[in-house]
């Protein structure tokens, strides 16, 4: 797994008779391991961390057996029905025995930070027993079974919502009845924006009308998040297109029809901000996403 997550170490009390095994999904943006051993302590030390940095964030799933998981002053004891955030960017522990699999996603840090406030999380634990835990835990474990059905495009769309649900869980996002603090102002906003991105009439001042609240209190939200009503509303847009452009149900329609369609005034201003997010063109994201997902998987 190591290879997989950024330069670790790693001991093992049986070095004779060592076993192990992985099964890897990655695309260019994502990627979910699962991993099972005899009994290892990973390690993950200060100078690793300053000669190999690593901001992302991995979601960890236990499947079967227990986990420790120590980072900072922090310990947590991880088993079925419970799962954690943690930050490559500092030193860890992870202890596993035996019986233990576990389902490791990655995550890149832009993609928490924003949502959660935070320039580098604690390790959270998360409760995945009922509830949207549950929900997230499910869709976790599913997007590993059916990972020789679905296509690159189904796996990172699914890996995407993931990633909002954890934030949501992580947050403990519940609806504000008034902008009290900023960062329940920003929770809301980029909910709404995400909801309404197709509306060809959004911006910032219909978002804050539509809430309630001045176009005042909602730049300072997002700013606070690192990011304004322009940026945010094309981000979404972008990702609408992404998800579309992946999506057999919109295969019939043009990359024109799918501009308009997704709030973009025309094909030209949709391909130049596709372009610079993405790095590739509509049409070269829709040819690669008709591809089955690229998995890989090794057993030790």
């Amino acid at each position: 797994m190591t290879s997989y997550q950024g330069r670790m170490g790693y001991s093992y009390p049986r070095t004779d008779d060592f076993r192990a095994g992985t099964i890897r999904q990655c695309t260019g943006t994502h990627q979910l391991v699962m991993f099972w051993s005899d009994t290892i302590k990973y390690t993950r030390t200060a100078g690793q961390v300053r000669h190999d940095p690593d901001e992302d964030y991995r979601l960890l799933l236990p499947v079967a057996g227990e986990m420790v998981l120590r980072q900072g002053d922090q310990e947590l004891r991880l088993a079925l029905g419970s799962g954690c955030l943690v930050s490559f960017a500092k030193p860890f522990e992870l202890l596993q025995e035996t019986s233990t699999r576990a389902l490791i996603m990655s995550i890149a840090a832009q993609e928490v930070n924003g949502r959660l406030n935070r320039s580098s999380p604690l390790t959270a634990g998360l409760d995945l027993t009922s509830g949207l835990g549950r929900v997230l835990g499910d869709m976790l474990t599913g997007l590993h079974e059916e990972r020789d059905t679905l296509t690159s495009g189904q796996f990172d769309a699914v890996s995407d919502r993931l990633v909002e649900l954890l934030c949501l869980l992580a947050a403990g996002e519940d609806r504000p009845t008034a902008p009290g603090h900023l960062a329940d102002v920003e929770t809301v906003v980029r909910r709404y924006i995400r909801e309404h991105a197709a509306d060809p009439d959004l911006t910032g001042v219909s978002a804050a009308q539509a809430l309630g609240w001045s176009l005042r209190q909602v730049q300072l939200a997002l700013q606070h998040g690192g990011t304004t009503p322009r940026e945010l509303i094309r981000e979404e847009r972008l990702r609408l297109v992404r998800d579309r452009l992946r999506g057999p149900a919109y295969r019939h329609m043009t990359i024109t029809e799918l501009a308009y369609a997704s709030g973009f005034s025309s094909s030209s201003a949709l391909s130049t901000a596709f372009r610079q997010r993405f790095g590739v063109c509509p049409r070269e994201m829709r040819r690669a996403s008709s591809s089955p997902s690229a998995i890989c998987a090794a057993v030790d």
